[in-house]
């Protein structure tokens, strides 16, 4: 395995030794002179760890986001078996879809062996399955749901890797060959890949494709055990056959969210899961407004139950004081429709950005301070982020039922609605312009929420509202 410089990380040389800097966030290590020049590499050259402990050092690098991780290309001459498993009901043509793209996969045709699990259907699916060469298993039952129509799959399967798409997905040729690599990590149990959307004629088709829960973002990410909510999604899923068997498959009774709790138990077991922005499944996402609210509704149903299932996993959030109190003051700003709050956020922004100067300078490292300033500036601005993104992805309906009676609510809900999803309008890339976006981020948000609220309020548990906060 190789290892880079991440982008964005500068080299700051002092006294011999040096610094790894980041103002995204603002953090930097003291690097003494092997490492310093150990980063030098870094920063021109991909680097292949020269003992277990510089591989230990690369590694805590990556956890801070200093370096990153480049795998292998996959050995040509020792490629693993690769069980396919597709569960489907009653969506022939999109099967058709699905297998034309496998059939035409950049891998061994003899080191791929593809299973369909029929989960009950009334129409062709099983005899475009057959045509296409592919093994048709029955799950059993009728309308079983997904879960258990993988498990099905997953005990036929003879390949040392398991790899799961949807019936309703196409996979890119490259598929296997670029995420396969990954195990060659033997800690790692799972990896899962960029998803894309298959249409992009509507506008909710745009929306979907660079926010769907399903596609997890531009950057590379890796979890093992932790408190932490990172997991992979099923239709874009490659799972070594060992780990799955021995974490007990998915649990068959999930009808959303099998994924998140399969991955979980993943981690919990002491494996590593990964994420790689490559390659790429294409998904065919619900294009009509109430079908697409529908399906968040039901993903936020399953939060509850998750949280039932993995009270360890909880939504973790860090409060440094001089950024919280400019926020505070800002919303202040906002709800008495007056300026003058906004003096005090000021001072206190500028004593925040003395205070990390000061405490950088301690280090031998001296800071312009008007670099400072901005990078805590965008610390600010990210914290305002995360905050007012949690608040509509759950309080929303209940927001907007308070701004009936207190108005200044209404100005407050707008300009956050506006200041989150344009940072997501503007970070996803999103090919949709920013009205049609605000318009269906705030749908998402709506349906969403009133889905965890439900889920909660069935199992009379409301865990998923717990929100640990962390003071810095």
């Amino acid at each position: 395995m190789n290892y880079r410089l991440a982008e964005g990380i500068s080299i700051e040389e002092h006294d011999g030794g040096g610094f790894l800097l980041s103002l995204r966030p603002l953090q930097l290590i003291r690097l003494n002179r092997p490492l310093l020049a150990l980063a030098q590499r870094l920063q021109h050259e991909a680097v292949t760890p020269a003992s277990a402990a510089e591989a230990r050092v690369l590694d805590s690098l990556v956890k801070r986001g200093f370096v990153t991780r480049e795998w292998p290309a996959l050995d040509p001459l020792n490629q693993p078996l690769v069980s396919i498993v597709i569960p489907v009901k009653d969506r022939a043509a999109e099967l058709h879809d699905c297998l034309t793209s496998l059939s035409e996969l950049d891998y061994p045709p003899e080191k791929l062996e593809i299973i369909v699990v029929d989960d009950g259907s009334r129409d062709a699916t099983p005899e475009v399955a057959q045509a296409a060469g592919a093994r048709v298993i029955p799950s059993g039952s009728i309308g079983g749901g997904p879960a258990a129509a993988r498990n099905r799959g997953a005990a036929a399967a003879q390949g040392e890797i398991l790899a799961f798409i949807d019936s309703d997905c196409t996979a890119s040729k490259q598929w296997l060959k670029e995420l396969l690599p990954v195990f060659t990590e033997e800690q790692v149990a799972a990896v899962g890949g960029w998803v894309d959307g298959m249409h992009d004629a509507a506008p909710l088709d745009r929306y979907e494709a660079v926010m769907s829960s399903l596609n997890l973002g531009r950057r590379a990410m890796s979890g093992n055990a932790g408190g932490d909510t990172f997991y992979l999604p099923s239709c874009n899923l490659l799972v070594r056959r060992t780990a799955f068997n021995a974490a007990g498959g998915f649990r068959a009774e999930l009808q959303v969210g099998e994924d998140v709790d399969l991955t979980w138990r993943l981690r919990d077991g002491g494996r590593t899961i990964v994420y790689l922005p490559k390659g790429t499944v294409c998904h065919a996402h619900r294009s009509r407004l109430w079908s697409f609210m529908q399906r968040r509704f039901d993903y936020g149903t399953s939060e509850g139950l998750l949280q039932q299932l993995h009270p360890v996993r909880g939504k973790k959030m860090r409060l440094p004081p001089l950024l919280i109190l400019p926020l505070l003051m800002m919303l202040i700003s906002v709800l008495s429709f007056s300026l003058l709050p906004l003096l005090p956020a000021l001072i206190l922004l500028l004593a925040d950005g003395l205070r990390c100067r000061r405490r950088i300078k301690s280090q031998g490292l001296v800071l312009p301070l008007f670099k400072v300033l901005c990078a805590r500036l965008r610390a600010t601005a990210s914290l305002g982020y995360y905050l007012g993104y949690h608040l509509l992805r759950y309080y929303l309906p209940l927001l907007l039922i308070c701004s009936l009676f207190y108005a200044p609510l209404w100005l407050f809900l707008l300009l956050t609605l506006l200041g989150v999803a344009t940072v997501d309008h503007q970070v996803r890339k999103a090919r949709l312009a920013l009205p049609f976006f605000c318009f269906f981020y705030l749908c998402e948000q709506l349906a969403y929420g009133s889905g965890v609220f439900m889920g909660c309020l069935r199992l009379k548990k409301f865990a998923s509202y717990r929100l640990d906060l962390q003071a810095e």
